[in-house]
């Protein structure tokens, strides 16, 4: 498991079970494993094993990155999201999966502006470009942004149909 610091308070709290999805990992971040609190996390999913949360379709999607992760196509009735934070690129599998099922927005790891070799766990934003190329989604999300990329886009305009994600950020589709 990765990005799992916001669960070490929530665990403490009151109420009933919360259940916490994410690929088997048995290591996983072991102090949340021996005193888990409200989490519960027996909700292990597969790569491409479609489940149902709250109404919606949610697919895993292997990623490349240091750890197991993955992320996840979020299908409604009329609307398709693809989150893909933390990866350096895509896998062929999931790079296939996405092109025969269009998602209308990606959330997208970017951490780097563009640099002459793509960074090894990260995406910087040519591998994304790259990435869109063949998926031709109208709506690119960047996330997981670097201080240094931040700064970057200051400077630069980003690709047509690119924009910079932020906290508490709402993605609404037609």
């Amino acid at each position: 498991m990765d990005h799992v610091q916001g669960l070490f308070p929530l665990r403490w709290g009151v109420g009933a079970p919360i259940p916490v999805f994410g690929p088997p990992d048995p290591e996983g971040c072991d102090d949340l494993f021996k005193h888990p609190g409200l989490l519960d996390f027996s909700h292990t999913v597969e790569p491409f094993v479609v489940f149902t949360l709250q109404g919606l379709r949610v697919t895993p999607l292997p990623l490349n990155h240091s750890k197991l992760t993955y992320g996840y196509l979020l299908e409604s009735a009329h609307s398709r999201v693809a989150w893909l934070s933390d990866t350096a690129g895509l896998p062929e599998k999931t790079l296939k999966f996405l092109l025969n099922n269009q998602p209308q927005a990606i959330v997208i790891d970017c951490s780097h502006e563009p640099r002459p070799q793509p960074p090894r766990n990260h995406c910087d934003l040519n591998t994304v470009r790259a990435i869109n190329q063949v998926l031709a989604c109208p709506r690119v999300i960047l996330t997981h942004i670097s201080h240094r990329f931040d700064l970057w886009m200051m400077e630069h305009p980003l690709p047509p149909g690119f924009e910079a994600g932020y906290d508490g950020m709402e993605i609404v589709l037609d």
